[in-house]
């Protein structure tokens, strides 16, 4: 039964480039062996699936030749999905046809990458912060050194396929019969089996443990940002160099500040006295300081005052972003007698208390203050 790649990421053949990125990092997220260790072999089916799906060349080669025939993409015989990605697209176990070799392919492969999420607060990933971090991954074996073999013992050549990695095979086709090479099922392509693993291990040349990393965060991170750990991924399989570990920022809302990039935005509440007469305003910033914001008088709600150089951080260049306040006037709700007496003297004295158009009731200030009272 031919192997469907699009089916692996749950989507149609149709599906466009974005789609096919964002259902990877969906699957990734819920099937990481740091998430998930009973999910290890489908999440390395779904990474080897975008491998192929990701590159345009290769996705073009699967569409028009993966289940055309030739078995190219057959599951029976194979040692896992990555042994069928690398039958097709060129890797160490080889595909070719009338009978062509490439050898044994090596058990030192390079570890996976792994990704793992921060938990940051605002001010965090505004000004930097060091972080611990803890993984469970895969480590190399101390007891046999990655080479996966108990103490004493080595690897002994395949009978299968007598060192070589490769079984040849004939099938038949619409071009008649063809000669096809594909990895040994015995070796899985290495052209020598392990006979008497490591117990440490069980063979795999790495071990699972959890391990504690310091992670720098710096200044300017936002959201969904990455920060890269080069060999700080899982162990390779044979004593192979290990992957890079990407740390993935999640950062926290904050109850005053919201961030648009590197600008902060908050919200200012003033009497309406105070825009109407000025006044200043104390603000504590993000990073914990205090600033005075003068308002000016007349300031109508609505109005954004903005702070240079009070946002965030720039995080590839010197400097920072802008701190935009937004003012929001109120209008009293609960004026006593004396107040309402004073506002209707003060709008008096403006000439607000005229009346517009040819109905009663007092005018605009009358209006307003019916609407204030609840009159």
């Amino acid at each position: 039964m031919a192997i469907d790649l699009y089916g692996i990421l749950g989507l149609g053949k149709d599906a466009t480039p974005e789609e096919i990125k964002r259902s990877y990092r969906k699957l990734v997220r819920e099937l990481h062996p740091d998430v998930n260790p009973d999910e290890e072999e489908r999440f390395k089916e779904v990474t080897a699936a975008y491998d192929v799906l990701s590159d345009p060349e290769k996705r073009q080669r699967y569409d028009m030749g993966g289940s055309d025939g030739f078995g190219g993409f057959e599951g029976g015989g194979f040692g896992g999905l990555q042994d069928i990605m690398d039958a097709f697209f060129g890797g160490g176990g080889g595909f070719s046809f009338g009978g062509g070799s490439r050898g044994p392919r090596s058990r030192v492969r390079r570890g996976e990458d792994l990704l793992v999420g921060a938990s940051l607060s605002m001010a965090e990933t505004a000004f930097g912060v060091t972080r611990e971090i803890t993984v469970d991954t895969a480590v190399a074996c101390t007891a046999c050194r990655g080479e996966g073999t108990a103490e004493g013992t080595a690897a002994e050549s395949c009978t299968t396929c007598r060192g070589r990695g490769e079984v040849n095979q004939v099938a038949r086709s619409f071009l008649g019969q063809v000669m096809t090479t594909r990895p040994c099922p015995a070796c899985g392509g290495a052209g020598s089996v392990i006979t008497h693993p490591c117990a440490a291990c069980s063979g795999e040349g790495r071990r699972r443990e959890r391990r504690t990393l310091t992670v720098k965060i710096p200044a300017g991170v936002e959201h969904g940002m990455r920060i890269k750990l080069t060999g700080e991924g899982a162990a390779g399989p044979g004593g192979g160099p290990p992957g890079d570990l990407y740390v993935e920022v999640d950062e926290l809302d904050h109850e005053v500040f919201e961030r648009d990039g590197d600008d902060l935005h908050c919200k200012v509440t003033l009497p309406m006295t105070a825009a109407a007469l000025g006044t200043s305003v104390d603000l504590l910033l993000l990073e914990g300081e205090t600033e005075q914001v003068d308002v000016r008088a007349g300031t109508q709600s609505g109005s954004v005052i903005t702070l240079r150089g009070r946002g965030v951080p720039h995080v590839r260049s010197a400097g920072r972003g802008h701190l935009h306040v937004h003012v929001e006037v109120t209008t009293p709700t609960d004026l006593d007698a004396e107040q309402e007496r004073l506002l209707r003297e003060l709008a008096a004295l403006r000439g607000e208390e005229r009346s517009e158009g040819g109905g009663g009731g007092g005018g605009l200030f009358g209006r307003l203050r019916d609407v204030i009272t609840g009159r």
